[in-house]
Order: C-alpha cells, then sequence, then structure tokens
C-alpha cells in the first residue's frame, strides 16, 4: 500500500507526494500526457523529439544537468505511445533543484534554430542506428502498420520516418509544445524522505506561476474489429529467421487486461514460462523467446517475440507456438501454476513499492491513466484472476482472425 495526498493547483497541475522517511532520496517525476497518439501522420516522432528538447535548456537554466549533477542528481526520461516522462533521483535536502529545472522547462522551455537542429540530429542518427541499421529494428514499424489502421497507433513511438524529424520547423515544434506541455496536461509526483507540507510549498513556489493553456480534447479514431489475420514475410539482413505473433487486446483500464497480462507471464515471462521452457529449453527451437502485453491506455497488443535456432524453419517455430496457445484455450491452467504466477506478480509489486522512483513513476502513471488510487486498487484485480478467466480469455483471444504474423528470413 502506497499511501499519497493529492493537490491541483490552481493551473490545473496535479501534485502527488508520498512520504518515504527510510531513504535519504527523493524521486521526482513529472508527466505529460502527450505521446506518439497524439501526433499528426505527416508529423509523426514529435513527442519522442521533445523527450531530447527538454534537456536543451530553459529561460533560467541554460544547462538542465549541470545543476542537478550539482546538487547530487541524475535524471532521465522515456516517451510511449501514450504519456511522456521526465524524472530525476536526488538528495532529499536537494528537492527544490528538481522543482526548479522541472518548472522552467515547464514555463520557458528554449526552442530555438540551433536547439532544434541539434536534437534533430540526435533523433535522427537514434532513427537510423535502432530502426535502420539494426537487426530487426523496424518490427514496431510492420507490427503497428499490420495490427492498426484508424488509431495513431499504426506508427512506432520514434515516428514512421526520418523524414519527418528533418523537415520540422521551429514553429511546429513551438506549437507542439505550447499545446501539451502545459501545467493542466502534467502530473507531478514526489516520492521520498520529505515533508507533504514542505514539498507542496515548493511545489507552489514554483509551479503556481506557470500559466494553463488550452489542452485539446483527444478524438482519436477506433480501431475497427479485425476480422482476418494479417501476415508479413520479410527477407532482411538478419542473422537468424525471427517470429512475431500478435493479437489485439482491451484497453488499459478494461476488466480483462488483468487476466491478458496473466496470460502472458504464463505465456513467457521468465525461465519458468510455458514457452521458455517447451519450445527453447525441451525442444531446442528457439534462441530467445518471450511475451508481453503492450498495455496501452487504447486497445493495444499482446506479442510473442521469438528467434529461431539454426536450422528450425518459420513454419516450425510458428507451429510450435500455436500449439501452447490451443493447449491455454482447451486445458485450464492448474492451480500450482496459477499460483506460481500470482506469486512472481506479488514480488514484483513488493519490489516496485521499495524504490522511491518507482513509486513515483507508477503514481504518475496510475493518475494519468484515470487516477492513482488504482495503484493500490489492482492487486486485488490480478489475484481474483481464476484458471477459468485465463482459459475463456485464451480461447476469446487466440484465433487466427485477431492474430497478425511477421517473420524475419536471412536475405
Amino acid at each position: 500500500m502506497v499511501e499519497f495526498t493529492r493537490h491541483i493547483l490552481p493551473n490545473g497541475l496535479r501534485v502527488l507526494i508520498h512520504e518515504d522517511h527510510n531513504t535519504p532520496l527523493v524521486a521526482v517525476n513529472t508527466l505529460y500526457y502527450v505521446g506518439s497518439r497524439d501526433e499528426q501522420e505527416d508529423k509523426t516522432g514529435f513527442a519522442h523529439l521533445f523527450e531530447h528538447l527538454m534537456f536543451a535548456g530553459s529561460k533560467n537554466a541554460t544547462d538542465f544537468d549541470e545543476p542537478l549533477q550539482n546538487a547530487g542528481g541524475e535524471n532521465n526520461a522515456y516517451t510511449t505511445n501514450d504519456y511522456t516522462t521526465f524524472y530525476e533521483i536526488l538528495p532529499a535536502e536537494n528537492l527544490e533543484t528538481a522543482l526548479w529545472l522541472e518548472s522552467d522547462r515547464m514555463l520557458s522551455l528554449r526552442i530555438s534554430q540551433r536547439t532544434l537542429d541539434v536534437q534533430r540530429k540526435v533523433v535522427v542518427e537514434e532513427f537510423k542506428e535502432t530502426c535502420l541499421n539494426e537487426p530487426y529494428g523496424d518490427s514496431w514499424h510492420h507490427l503497428s502498420e499490420m495490427m492498426f489502421h484508424k488509431h495513431p497507433y499504426r506508427w512506432p513511438v520514434i515516428g514512421l520516418t526520418p523524414e519527418h524529424i528533418e523537415n520540422a520547423v521551429v514553429a511546429d515544434v513551438r506549437d507542439f509544445y505550447q499545446k501539451w506541455y502545459r501545467p493542466n496536461n502534467a502530473v507531478l509526483t514526489i516520492a521520498g524522505n520529505i515533508k507533504t507540507e514542505a514539498a507542496l510549498e515548493l511545489v507552489e513556489k514554483w509551479f503556481s506561476g506557470v500559466p494553463a493553456g488550452e489542452v485539446p480534447l483527444r478524438n482519436l479514431p477506433t480501431e475497427p474489429v479485425q476480422t482476418a489475420p494479417a501476415h508479413r514475410v520479410l527477407e532482411a539482413d538478419v542473422p537468424v529467421p525471427a517470429i512475431y505473433l500478435c493479437f489485439r487486446t482491451p484497453s488499459r483500464l478494461h476488466p480483462d487486461f488483468y487476466t491478458i497480462d496473466l496470460l502472458s507471464d504464463i505465456l513467457g515471462h521468465g525461465a519458468s514460462s510455458r514457452l521458455y521452457r517447451r519450445l527453447l529449453k525441451e525442444k531446442g527451437l528457439f534462441s530467445s523467446i518471450d511475451a508481453f502485453v503492450t498495455a496501452n491506455f487504447d486497445p493495444g497488443l499482446l506479442v510473442i517475440e521469438g528467434k529461431l535456432n539454426e536450422g528450425v524453419s518459420p513454419e516450425t517455430g510458428l507451429d510450435a507456438i500455436w500449439t501452447e496457445l490451443k493447449e491455454l484455450a482447451e486445458v485450464q491452467v492448474s492451480e500450482r501454476e496459477l499460483n506460481k504466477i500470482r506469486h512472481r506478480f506479488e514480488s514484483t509489486l513488493v519490489y516496485s513499492e521499495i524504490s522511491v522512483l518507482n513509486k513515483a513513476q507508477n503514481l504518475g502513471f496510475y493518475e494519468a491513466l484515470d487516477r492513482a488510487e488504482l495503484m493500490n486498487d489492482e492487486t486485488a484485480q490480478y489475484l481474483s484472476v481464476s484458471a477459468g478467466d485465463l482459459q475463456g480469455l485464451a480461447q476469446e483471444m487466440f484465433r487466427p482472425d485477431n492474430s497478425g504474423t511477421l517473420v524475419y528470413v536471412p536475405r
């Protein structure tokens, strides 16, 4: 149980504070409710570009990293389809340094032709290194395009093409900043060795002067129901064949999400999971294999990905995976296996509540998703999933007409 208090400033900034006096540190997490799904189809990659631009300096802090390092802190950021997160962790007595830096770039980020040119180069190089020049690096471009046709999840977080960032102009970037990086479109969470009243005073000192903006209402298109399997085979410069088998799933807030998440754990989480144990260790078909859910705010995907051992054909690998999926649909999971998954979930939960950074980030995520109280309420939802629930969802979801298959074949 993570206890916290919630405060909403007059400018709309949501502030969540958790006291943890078992650490000398404090974590500050600023989540902006903007991700790649909020981009235009001809201007993709902007949310990821801002992950970099936000470190280019602001009006009163021309160098973001130096004052934070002088305060004994470190920082980082990441972008998703649904939101962008920036965080700092530092000695608790230096909390004000992080709040000053975050408030200054929320109020007056320095966006110039020079900063855009510098960060554009970084982002384009990252695109080339991770997507164009790395084996299997363009997998999410193909999977997104195969599984989504209306919703903006049809392009990956990094963007459709590097040309969209190469062609970005300062006016476009400033408009994106003014549109989304406002206090009333953000959640600020603080966790660590602080007193709530003192921390709130500092938040009000540094953020109350940041004006609210007119955050646009989202009107995202609903993805039509999939009616036929999607299939794509790519000849590419890859060392071994690889399989990506994915299935459409409900949104993160859908009641079935918990069952689907546990199904993915049974299939591919860790060395005792079914796919790893049976297809990698026992049958020697794969050199690596796992499964995960994207957990998107809107309906997303469950993905199984594996690299085949030498001499194993993609058809053999796919048949083996489908055999495991059919077993989940036809035979109920044993109580022993279900308990093992539940215990793993509980241990993961306990670990996540040890780190102040994890707690700050989870509070921000759940507040943006719906409300931070879900962070504590969802445990009961996971533990209530039955073997019958797992079998029913497996029957409903693991169907060819709800699937997409991407196969890489060495050129």
